[in-house]
């Protein structure tokens, strides 16, 4: 259930893994062949059944892709991984960075005309493909489906997940699973569909009102389902060992392996979403001639839209999870300042264990909602950075440590951020924590008009760092689930997020700036999007709407220039810490409010 701190791979797997899967492209005729991190869902977290790009590179992030030809392999990563990608595979594998370098791009340069790409239909959406065939086709280069070559070499591939699944409470859900299926139903009805094939592990979940225990970190039952616009019956194509002790009404469990052959007999138009579905899928339905109509997954923007009784729950789990985590800093800043005088040793394991043990204590805890990322120093900067027994580091005086986790509890699913000075920080450390903090008060803050986007948003977070000609290479924020998963979308705070922020949806405000080499710093928050507050006086009466903030655990005041911060600022987090102090009294032991009435005085 907990984090491991095990090393999965290591740089020198790679190379005779690949060497592997050369010999297998040689035998099956192709010349390149694409490994995502990816499974048939597209989900961020994969089973260890579907880690292929780990078992083949040594690459643990979430999001990446591996490009292998005959003679050469190239790793695709984002921002987010450079500085982990070159740290965790073999020098023989170039790093690529995204989104300036493409794989399809580099694919077309390295191979000649006559060329055999494969790809293997399941792991990757129609979208993706599209856009590789039109980058490949230029060139005279075959795309290909074929049988998954790397998995003739994985001999000792772990076996698919069996979890079981439970029942989501409606009380929690706001909705019973048949008033969900009614309305994406008549969604579909709405615009002439006939039925609609989900392919998103936490879209089903949502709409059946269930969890599961398939994935780490994130309780979903991996499956498929078609839902049908007539009659609002759902087929779930499900291990029927994991469904077996539920009686899912309007619902009708066929084999997990069923869903193509359901796909041929089907009357269209079918919704398809072709940046989420297989490729299979959709390739199978033009095969057997049913018309097709591509659109975002129906249940998407449903659920990312929580209901009253969504938002009241996850309020509670917010309460319930920043009473651990005031604990837990309480515990921190007394151990740091002994790190800070020499009389105490702490490593980045010592520092998860004791969070990990914090939120257990709540016996609410199900799981983490990710594997805790504590950075210290150097690793602080690696924006997603996983410690393990090779790389646990001892915090040193004047360290930075960023510790990045969450929650998930059955109210709710939590992330937070908080940067904490070990000793006395530089005024280098205090300058960038200032801007960051400058950017999620102004996101925190923000007041908008109905119909932005998260683009719209996410320069407000970033502008005191471009001030001092910085920035971070990530986005301002997720969208976040109940109970599901910590990154949901399809709403988020970055220059790509094109979907219109509506009251209900949750996203992460998570701005950064990180110095390699040296430190990290990292602030966040969830917010839940609400209705703005009327103004008093004049208005002129646009519909506008706000943030409402979910987390409350304190700031490190030690890292905050307050002389560099305007009036509404430090109103904006004497403000906060007051609402901490008040809010946590009640839930935390005498000794943690004695700490937080000094960790949220006044500036």
């Amino acid at each position: 259930m907990f984090q491991s701190f095990d090393t999965p791979t290591r740089p020198e797997q790679g190379p005779p893994r690949l060497a592997l899967l050369r010999d297998r492209l040689a035998q099956d005729g192709l010349d390149a062949f694409l490994v995502p991190r990816a499974d048939a869902h597209q989900g961020e977290y994969v089973a260890p059944a579907d880690a292929r790009l780990e078992w083949l590179t040594g690459f643990t992030g979430s999001a990446g892709m591996a490009v292998v030809t005959r003679d050469a392999t190239a790793l695709f990563v984002d921002g987010r991984y450079r500085i982990q990608g070159r740290a965790q595979v073999a020098d023989e594998i170039a790093i690529r960075n995204l989104p300036g370098d493409r794989p399809e791009e580099w694919l077309a340069h390295e191979l000649q005309a006559g060329g055999r790409v494969g790809f293997d239909p399941w792991l990757h959406t129609a979208a993706e493909i599209r856009r590789f065939n039109k980058a490949l086709e230029a060139r005279d280069i075959a795309l290909l489906p074929v049988d998954n070559p790397l998995d003739a070499v994985w001999t000792d591939r772990p076996p698919p997940p069996s979890g079981k699944a439970e029942f989501y409470p409606d009380r929690l859900a706001g909705a019973t699973a048949a008033a969900k299926r009614q309305r994406i139903a008549g969604i579909l009805r709405d615009a002439g569909h006939a039925w609609a094939v989900l392919t998103l592990p936490d879209s089903i979940c949502w709409l059946l009102n269930i969890r599961g225990h398939d994935i780490p970190r994130i309780p979903v039952v991996q499956s498929f389902a078609l839902i049908e616009a007539d009659t609002a019956r759902v087929r779930l194509f499900v291990d029927p060992a994991k469904v077996a002790q539920l009686t899912l009404d309007g619902v009708d469990c066929l084999p997990a392996d069923g869903l193509l052959a359901a796909l041929a007999t089907l009357s269209g138009p079918v919704h398809v979403d072709p940046a989420t579905a297989p490729f299979v899928v959709l390739d199978t339905l033009n095969a057997y001639g049913v018309a097709v109509a591509e659109g975002d997954d129906p249940c998407i923007l449903p659920k990312a839209v929580k209901t009253n009784a969504e938002l009241a729950a996850t309020r509670t789990a917010h309460l319930r999870d920043g009473a651990a985590l005031c604990g837990f800093l309480c515990w921190l800043h007394a151990r740091t300042a002994e790190v800070a005088q020499g009389r105490a040793r702490l490593t980045e394991i010592d520092v998860v264990t004791k969070l990990e043990e914090f939120r257990r204590q709540t016996g609410a805890l199900r799981d983490i909602s990710f594997d805790t990322i504590a950075g210290s120093g150097p690793n602080g900067a690696i924006v997603h950075y996983r410690v393990t027994r090779d790389s646990d580091r001892a915090l040193q005086p004047g360290d930075l440590l960023l510790v990045d986790s969450g929650g998930q509890y059955l109210d709710g699913t939590t992330d937070i951020t908080r940067t904490i000075a070990v000793g006395d920080p530089d005024a280098d450390q205090i300058a960038a924590y200032t801007r960051v903090l400058q950017g999620l008060i102004a996101v925190s803050r923000a007041r908008f008009p109905k119909g932005l986007a998260g683009r719209d948003l996410d320069a407000l977070a970033r502008a005191p760092l471009w001030m001092a000609g910085q920035d971070y290479d990530h986005g301002t924020g997720h969208g976040v689930g109940v109970y599901l998963s910590v990154h949901e979308g399809p709403q988020r705070l970055s220059r790509i997020g094109e979907t219109t922020l509506r009251p209900g949806m949750i996203l992460s405000n998570e701005p950064g700036y990180y110095r390699d080499g040296e430190w990290g710093i990292r602030i966040e928050n969830l917010v839940a999007v609400q209705q703005a507050p009327d103004l008093s006086g004049a208005d002129a009466g646009r519909a506008m709407l706000a943030f409402e903030t979910l987390t409350w655990v304190p700031l490190d005041r030690r890292l905050i220039n307050a002389s560099a911060l305007s009036a509404d600022e430090t109103a904006w987090i004497d403000g906060y810490h007051v609402e901490i102090a008040e809010k946590m009294r009640a839930l935390v032991p005498a000794e943690v409010v004695e700490w937080l009435a000094g960790a949220t005085a006044p500036l």
